[in-house]
């Protein structure tokens, strides 16, 4: 699966030719348009535009008959305050002005790709986004980071038949050969031939061509620095036996949502080149309804020699990944990262816009927190008590 490119949102500086695009906070508003001249400010009295966020508004400004844009925000909005704008503004390029708001460029330029981003593969938008136009430091100081959204968006929002398990290790795959990496799956029966009984237990149920299996990407020196990448993987969660609900499932596409966020940092990773040692480790299934699901009352030996009685088959995400943290904790890194639409619970003590952190390690979740409210992206620590 190909990402959008970047370009199609921003445009490198490459000429002037760029509509002056003018942020109008509406605290601030008496300020920034007495700024620009009396016929701005007679304009926006006659549309009744005041700087609200949603609202923008073109006109001419009376020495030379500059047209610009103005443009509706809220300064404290920072990362999403430009979000809106590549669909609302009329189609075309345009350059943010000094007149107006002032928002960190890179800061600026990821707001708008994120909000330009469209899901095109079974539907085209109705028209082009406007585009934003920075210099190329900026282009390629964001670009990455929008590309490995796009990635992630376009992974999760895929329908379950076109984003299985063999389409979601293909991800894997696709990602190894971009980067030189060395690749390996386990399939199936080889599962449980290499001791991942669990991964195999869930996936069991699944069509011939929508087996379990295991993906795994490693890339860099031997005695760098490793780090673990772990996605929950399961591609569709009926529930298995312990059937959900229709409300339930209805979304359940996206219970690989742990799997495409490691994709997709494991390639912004390997875009930066840092000096690591890196493996990406996929669990990919589909908890299915069939003859051969596993059950409630079985009990599974795992990997770590534990065994496991099933309770509930729709507890599904944890034996997934058990047998790979184990597996991921045989490597001796230096630190893992598990990523997982795991659990309800989180979601009822957290809402649905806030991502629960669990971390064993002080230093790691400090930094982690601290990246989240740098990037508008926060986390919440919850107790890991050992």
């Amino acid at each position: 699966m190909t990402p959008t490119p970047i370009d199609a949102w921003i445009r490198p500086d490459e000429s002037a030719s760029a509509i002056a695009l003018v942020l109008v906070d509406g605290n601030e508003f008496e300020a920034t348009v007495a700024a620009l001249g009396d016929a701005v400010q007679r304009t926006c009295l006659a549309n009744g535009f005041r700087g609200e966020s949603g609202r923008n508004l073109a006109v001419t400004l009376a020495d030379g008959g500059e047209s610009i844009m103005l443009a509706g925000c809220n300064r404290r909005d920072g990362l999403f305050a430009l979000a809106s704008l590549p669909v609302r503004l009329p189609e075309g390029d345009y350059r943010l002005d000094p007149r107006g708001v002032q928002i960190e460029a890179a800061q600026a330029a990821l707001g708008w790709a994120l909000g330009a981003y469209r899901y095109s593969r079974y539907r085209k938008p109705a028209r082009p986004p406007a585009r934003l136009v920075v210099d190329e430091a900026v282009r390629a100081q964001v670009g990455s980071q929008a590309e490995a959204a796009y990635l992630t968006r376009d992974l999760i929002n895929a329908p379950t038949q076109d984003m299985g398990p063999a389409d979601l290790a293909a991800a894997v795959r696709a990602l190894a050969d971009r980067h030189g990496a060395n690749y390996r799956e386990w399939v199936g029966e080889a599962l449980l031939e290499d001791n991942f009984p669990t991964i195999h237990a869930v996936g069991r149920a699944a069509a011939e061509d929508r087996q379990p299996r295991l993906a795994m990407l490693s890339h860099g020196a031997a005695d760098a620095p490793h780090v673990v990448l772990v996605g929950k993987g399961v591609c569709f969660d009926t529930g298995g036996l312990d059937l959900k609900t229709a409300d339930g499932m209805r979304w359940m596409k996206k219970d690989m949502g742990g799997a495409a966020h490691a994709i997709a940092l494991a390639g912004l990773l390997l875009d930066a080149r840092l000096p690591i040692h890196l493996t990406l480790l996929i669990p990919a299934v589909e908890n299915a309804v069939s003859g051969n699901a596993f059950r409630p009352g079985e009990v599974i030996l795992t990997r770590a020699g534990l065994s496991v009685e099933i309770d509930n088959t729709d507890a599904e995400g944890r034996l997934v990944l058990c047998d790979t943290l184990a597996y991921a904790s045989e490597l001796k890194p230096d630190l893992i990262l598990d990523f997982a639409t795991l659990t309800g619970a989180a979601r009822v003590a957290l809402g649905a816009d806030l991502p629960a952190l669990f971390c064993n390690r002080d230093d790691v979740a400090d930094g982690l927190l601290a990246a989240g409210t740098r990037t508008q992206d926060p986390l919440w620590r919850m107790p890991l008590w050992r």
